[in-house]
């Protein structure tokens, strides 16, 4: 029996992988790296947000980043045990797709790297926008499209030369150019969406193959061939690596796109767009160029 067509990830295989990767010690890099920009990027909003909430992000880099600016109450909420520091700040085990919390009930959401594996992504934006108070700040990042490119193309033109076919190993990340759009959709005001990029070098393959695999980001596709990887493929995948994507030193490129967003619950004392025709002053007039009628 097939999955429902908008089912793209298998969410308890996800959450085995990643409770694996805690028992065998997580690479925690990409995290350390997001978590450090967190307080800058907050750092420009000039108001305090008395609770707050961290949502998905395994690890405590976060939390622990965050806790000097905001100590009055942090609450953790991650879809497994493992990801939530016993000695942290208070957590709570929830699935990002279901927040079991009032409406209202935080004055800031964050979130990091958790949010590109949930299946209904508007969805988790609305249940976002739905606990937020009044003028309360939802901020988060998450992996984009051009994450794993290389990977990607490598594992597909090996398939497609071995066995005369693809099939999906690299997930769909989100697109920056649709973010902005869902983050309206949700509810939210003044959204902002931007991203960047980290290129993460390897010595083979295999090394990237490990860090994946202690990230807790193996293929979890629904749609995933269930058989072990041929070792064919492997080893053709891994010249085209090698040829395509390597540094003059022989080190291999990887890509990971960061896609940043954050947006506002409603409130009547944020700015407001003008009315279509309310403008005092003409465009050319500014410019000064002459306006001509067709």
């Amino acid at each position: 029996m097939s999955a429902p067509a908008h089912i793209v990830f298998d969410r308890p295989l996800a959450r085995a992988r990643l409770a694996r990767a805690y028992r065998q010690g997580a690479a925690g890099f990409l995290l350390d790296h997001v978590a450090d920009e967190f307080p800058e990027r907050l750092g420009a909003v000039l108001r305090p947000f008395p609770r707050v909430l961290d949502l998905g992000t395994p690890g405590p880099a976060l939390a622990e980043a965050l806790a000097a600016r905001h100590p009055a109450l942090l609450l953790r909420a991650a879809p497994i045990a493992a990801a939530l520091a016993a000695n942290g700040p208070a957590g709570l085990v929830c699935d990002e797709e279901a927040l079991p919390f009032a409406p209202g009930s935080f004055d800031l959401v964050v979130s990091a790297l958790a949010l590109q594996g949930v299946n209904d992504l508007p969805g988790a934006l609305v249940q976002i926008r739905r606990v937020l108070a009044p003028d309360g700040l939802f901020m988060g990042c998450l992996l984009g499209g051009q994450t794993l490119q290389e990977l990607r193309l490598a594992l597909a033109q090996a398939e497609e030369e071995v066995l005369g076919g693809v099939s999906p190993r690299v997930a769909p990340f989100a697109d920056l150019r649709d973010m902005g759009g869902l983050l309206q959709r949700a509810g939210f005001a003044l959204p902002v969406t931007d991203a960047d990029q980290i290129t993460v070098r390897y010595g083979s393959i295999f090394g990237l193959f490990r860090d994946l695999r202690a990230m807790g980001a193996t293929n979890v596709l629904v749609a995933r061939d269930r058989r072990p990887l041929r070792r064919a493929v492997l080893m053709r995948a891994a010249e085209i690596y090698q040829s395509r994507f390597a540094d003059p030193d022989g080190r291999l490129r990887a890509t990971f796109e960061i896609v940043w967003l954050s947006g506002w619950a409603p409130h009547e004392s944020q700015q407001k767009p003008l009315q279509p025709g309310s403008a005092k002053a003409r465009l050319a007039d500014a410019l000064g160029a002459v306006e001509r009628k067709l």
